[in-house]
């Protein structure tokens, strides 16, 4: 049940009258989620914003949901470039000597080269994901959207007698 109002939810949000923009930043968000490990301290901030902040809550969950995948697969990528700035990066080691002994920053699990890199990686590419999201949910409602609300299946939903019980168990908003 939980899945079904999930996959709703997200459909909902592309169909929605909220901005490209917003769903766009939820999944930009979602995708950093997604991309690190998700029990770590450095997502605080980002869950709050995605909850504090006019951004697509549904949104966020379909970038998590698609980016965790990608997560586990690029689990060696994002080692490789945590080890080379935990590692192999002689100018950083002042500045790793020093955010370690800083309380707050130690808890944030950056001594781990996956986090890290998976940090890292998932920061540089928020911008590109965040226009490429925009990019593609105005395209979806440009075409996809107006196509299925003008097919024949979609119409005989919308007048059928189990679409209004559907309906009848919507909350209203």
């Amino acid at each position: 049940m939980f899945l079904f109002k999930l996959v709703r939810s997200i459909i909902k949000a592309l169909h929605s009258d909220g901005t490209p923009g917003q769903v766009a930043m939820g999944i930009a968000l979602g995708s950093i989620l997604g991309l690190t490990p998700l029990v770590s301290l450095h997502n605080a901030p980002i869950i709050a914003v995605i909850l504090l902040l006019n951004v697509s809550v549904p949104g966020a969950m379909l970038g998590w949901l698609v980016f965790v995948p990608l997560g586990f697969i690029l689990d060696p990528v994002f080692d490789t470039v945590g080890d080379y700035f935990l590692m192999d990066a002689a100018t950083l080691e002042g500045f790793w000597s020093w955010s370690f002994s800083r309380p707050v920053i130690a808890l944030m699990n950056f001594n781990n080269t996956i986090v890290l890199g998976s940090f890292l990686i998932s920061v540089a590419l928020f911008v590109p994901i965040f226009y490429a999201s925009r990019f593609g949910v105005t395209r979806y409602r440009a075409t996809i959207a107006e196509r299925i609300r003008r097919s024949a299946f979609y119409k005989m939903w919308k007048a059928s007698k189990l679409y209004s019980v559907y309906k009848l168990f919507q909350p209203r908003t």
